[in-house]
């Protein structure tokens, strides 16, 4: 009787895996069919420039995608708003696939805004909203190609160049040609679908959870699918469980009303980038620990199944260390990993008068540091940076909100005004829930290679919202590869992520 089971069971993988390749080389042969006409709606799409306070250009994007969304046939294509809200709130936009008998319900999550640019410090010959095909990347010494013609081959090596290919039209593109690819390949649903691609990820989100709440009718799923962010660095596809939560706060330092001639007031006029650079010092260890009072003490452990999780990643510590060029990474001896599991704190820039050609001999009049407070579960953006603070008060500084007065010029030695923005809290989903399990066995589906099973991601999005306002759990899947240059200059994507990406959506929406 056991072997007879055993028996039945290996049939059953077998049956069941060839089944997963059957309808995956379809999806692809749908997409190798169509690569041309699906890149060349992908860069119509990455020139509509896309900064969530430009909302003219917002309203262009959301437009834009609409008619993407119903050209697939998709239906009830809307947008969602916040209702009256006092700042301009870039809409949700939604729609939805039915599926008659369907047992479960999963939304597909991807953002259609994208980080501002400085465009002079984009590579010469690259243009955020002007895409274009480089033949490899810029680090490998990668040239600018002609937008291949239709009876061009298109190799899966090349990359596009633009503002939001990988953060996060990417993953537009990767749901709603993953979609079509299961329609026009005659393949059935076995789940109800909806869409949902957010507008302000890059800001914030500060609208998000009035967005959630005003439409949960609309909303209700068993689970929401992410697509956002990269690859395993080995360029293994991974499943995220969880993120980290993101709170950004600001620290200017105030001295003298106006700018003193460096040699008439040097050592003896306050200087408030002095100043600054040891506080800032004073926050962290040679080796990067916070040295900040309960900085870590709230942090929820991670649970043995996690644990092990992390211990079967593959480690990328020194390919990073090579491929970005430095000697020694901080932590104290800390994997990449497990660095990512806790809270960090880092500089994200700082300005104090001007450096290069507009250098002058003075000592000037403020400093300034902006930093993000990344979270892990346990921690609270506001009681985080109340942390930051109260470090800042015990440096001898005296803490205000708003410029200082003269009085308080007059009275304070140490004077630091503090700033932050509406954060969020990280959130984390059990690695071991059944639809979770469901998913990673779909994503494995499409992949020789064991895949990733990452506890938590470095970076941020405001996923505990979806658990507040809808009791709903969330699972991340990246698409993009590692070296995307996301938030910053000289964005990109590789092809060959594009043409995965189609191919592990397809997977997830068939999940049984």
């Amino acid at each position: 009787m056991k072997k007879t089971l055993l028996y039945f069971t290996f049939c059953f993988l077998l049956y069941t895996q060839a089944s997963a390749q059957d309808i995956i080389e379809k999806v692809r042969n749908y997409r190798k069919a169509n690569e041309h006409r699906l890149l060349s709606e992908y860069l119509e799409l990455l020139a509509i420039p896309n900064i969530a306070t430009d909302s003219a250009n917002i309203y262009k994007n959301a437009t834009f995608i609409m008619d993407m969304m119903k050209n697939r046939g998709i239906s009830n294509v809307q947008l969602l708003g916040a209702g009256n809200t006092p700042t301009f709130a870039p809409p949700a936009i939604y729609g939805e696939v039915i599926v008659p008998n369907a047992k479960r319900t999963i939304i597909f999550y991807a953002h259609y805004d994208g980080q501002p640019v400085n465009p002079l410090q984009w590579a010469q010959g690259l243009v955020p909203f002007k895409p274009v095909f480089m033949d490899k990347s810029l680090e490998k010494d990668g040239k600018i190609i002609e937008t291949p013609d239709a009876e061009q081959a298109i190799d899966p090596e090349w990359r596009i160049y633009a503002r939001s290919t990988s953060d996060d039209k990417g993953g537009v593109f990767a749901i709603l040609n993953a979609y079509q690819a299961l329609v026009q390949s005659k393949i059935k649903l076995t789940s109800n679908i909806k869409f949902f691609f957010e507008g302000e990820e890059e800001a914030g989100s500060p609208h998000l959870g009035r967005v959630l709440e005003k439409h949960k009718h609309l909303l209700q799923s068993d689970l929401w699918i992410i697509l956002d962010g990269p690859v395993h660095q080995s360029g293994r596809k991974q499943v995220v469980f969880g993120v980290r939560g993101d709170v950004n706060m600001s620290i200017k330092i105030f001295a003298s009303k106006r700018p003193l001639h460096s040699g008439h007031y040097g050592n003896w006029a306050p200087n408030p980038a002095m100043q600054l650079a040891r506080l800032l010092a004073s926050m962290k260890d040679e080796t990067g620990k916070v040295l900040i009072d309960g900085f870590y003490d709230d942090v929820t452990p991670l649970t043995d199944s996690e644990k092990q999780a992390l211990a079967q990643i593959p480690p990328a510590d020194e390919q990073m260390r090579l491929e970005l060029g430095f000697a020694q990474p901080e932590g104290g001896g800390k994997s990449l990993v497990e660095a990512i599991s806790l809270p960090s704190l880092n500089i994200n820039g700082m300005q104090s008068a001007n450096v290069g050609a507009m250098a002058a001999n003075v000592i000037p009049t403020t400093a300034t540091a902006v930093l993000d407070l990344r979270l892990v579960k346990g921690n609270d953006h506001r009681k985080q940076v109340e942390k930051v603070a109260n470090h800042i008060r015990k440096q001898g500084y005296h803490v205000i909100t708003e410029d200082p007065t003269e009085e308080e010029r007059l009275k304070y030695p140490l004077i630091a005004k503090i700033n932050a923005k509406d954060g969020y809290n990280a959130q984390r989903t059990p690695m071991d829930l059944p639809i979770a399990q469901l998913v990673v066995r779909a994503v494995q589906s499409t992949s020789q290679e064991p895949i990733v099973l990452l506890p938590s991601s470095g970076g941020s999005l405001p996923l505990y919202l979806f658990e507040k306002h809808l009791n709903t759990p969330t699972i991340t899947v990246g698409i993009a590869n590692h070296d995307n240059n996301q938030h910053a200059e000289n964005e990109n994507i590789r092809i060959k992520n594009l043409w995965n990406g189609i191919e592990t959506v397809a997977a997830m929406m068939l999940i049984k």
